[in-house]
């Protein structure tokens, strides 16, 4: 134990040290064989960066770096703009582990802070120097608080974009009882109504929102999954969250709650199992992005049993694997982003590999999981390998076009400009 204590104050230490050292103009001159600038990747490249930012990028006989700049070798090996994960919960862990109920329900929030503090480690080592975080479920406005300590270099971490608490109608969501008059912790703030929906997304602003979050349909229909919010209400939120200039994303699994959702002019639709052809083609045209979460889905079959390549594909799959090819075909900006949380922290890149597997070409890949990703989530000077944008880096071995699956060998993570893992 106190081996522990002393390895964990010197990791806060070394965290604090580094934080500090960003603030000089210190060069690194990184030189792999090969660079993902966010939309093509590049034989040859090179990358230097000043400082927290880069300072060039491109074939060796175009940068100049001072004789005093650090050289990172890079052989054989792929650089990329840190990635950015699309849907995490840094709150919960594997419900295999423990049911999300039970994470609700008898799960300290120290706890969860303290897990939460491990996650963003696990995260950001896995090469993911961004999250967006959807929701708390539970754990109040506390990931405004891990948001914190993470920019102030307390604790090592990605940066985040937060959902606090999330919006769901009142009697939706859970966890819930057969005891009416039990008054049970809520995953998710409760509102009803125009008055009611716009006090809630200004009092989560107020609160460090960076990303609006709402439930437009969930488990408590008479038969399964039905909508909650009116088209009205979900207007109401988008029109209260885009005049702050924050994105509005959308838990949706039914056609219905798809439908109201594009109507409303949402900016991400979560999960999308209700999609067709129609909404696809409407979701393209309104300019609104599809984050699957394909891995989320594999996942809790498989808590249940399914064993992949061996037993057939449960509906639930089948039904992500249709969805996915059809918002593929009609053109839907992807959002790479897994619903990890559900799975481990710090297997993000599984969703990448998933999304290759259901058939997206792995450059269309790196790319939502990069540039695309900051493009849709109003992120500024992120997700680019591009001259005076911010230095987060990863480096993994390999050709990621030519084998999606050595993301998960990750050899290097530059947040800000500051090596966090390094060969």
């Amino acid at each position: 134990m106190k081996r522990l204590l002393f390895s964990l104050l010197i990791l806060l230490c070394c965290t604090g040290i580094f934080a500090q050292r960003i603030t000089n103009n210190a060069y690194t001159l990184l030189k792999p064989d090969r660079v993902f600038d966010g939309r093509q990747m590049h034989n040859g490249w090179w990358v230097l960066v000043k400082g927290n930012l880069i300072e060039a990028a491109g074939e060796p006989g175009s940068i100049t770096a001072p004789a005093s700049a650090k050289i990172v070798d890079l052989k054989g090996l792929t650089l990329l703009p840190g990635f950015i994960e699309g849907h995490s919960h840094l709150f919960l862990h594997p419900y295999n582990e423990v049911s999300w109920n039970d994470q609700v329900m008898t799960e300290s929030r120290a706890e969860r802070t303290a897990r939460a503090v491990v996650h963003a480690r696990e995260t950001l080592m896995a090469g993911f120097t961004t999250v967006r975080d959807l929701g708390t479920e539970g754990a109040g406005y506390d990931d405004a608080g891990l948001k914190s300590a993470i920019k102030k270099g307390i604790i090592p971490g990605p940066r985040m974009l937060v959902a606090t608490r999330a919006i769901v109608a009142t009697g939706s969501y859970g966890p819930k009882s057969e005891v009416a008059e039990l008054a049970l912790i809520k995953g998710g703030e409760e509102a009803d109504g125009l008055e009611g929906i716009t006090h809630a997304v200004r009092s989560q602003i107020g609160h460090g929102a960076d990303v609006i979050k709402l439930y437009a349909d969930y488990g408590w229909g008479i038969n399964g999954n039905a909508p909650t919010f009116t088209e009205e209400e979900l207007k109401t939120a988008v029109e209260v969250a885009k005049s702050s200039g924050r994105t509005v994303a959308v838990h949706s699994g039914t056609t219905e709650g798809m439908r109201r959702s594009i109507m409303a002019g949402v900016t991400t639709i979560e999960h999308g199992d209700g999609g067709t052809p129609e909404l696809f083609k409407l979701m393209k045209e309104k300019g609104i992005a599809l984050c699957p979460t394909l891995s989320a889905t594999e996942a809790i079959a498989s808590y249940a049993g399914w064993k992949k390549g061996v037993d057939a594909d449960p509906a639930r799959v089948k039904q992500k694997h249709y969805i996915f090819t059809e918002a593929l075909k009609a053109g839907v900006t992807i959002c790479m982003g897994g619903d990890v949380g559900v799975f481990p922290h710090g297997d993000n890149s599984r969703e990448m590999i998933l999304m290759v597997d259901y058939g997206m070409k792995p450059l269309d890949v790196l790319r939502s999981s990069t540039s695309i990703n900051a493009e849709v989530f109003g992120l500024k000077n992120l997700g680019s390998i591009k001259v005076g944008y911010l230095a987060d880096i990863v480096v993994v071995s390999g050709d990621p076009v030519e084998d999606m699956k050595t993301v998960k060998q990750v050899k290097l993570v530059m947040k800000d400009g500051m090596i966090y893992k390094e060969l």
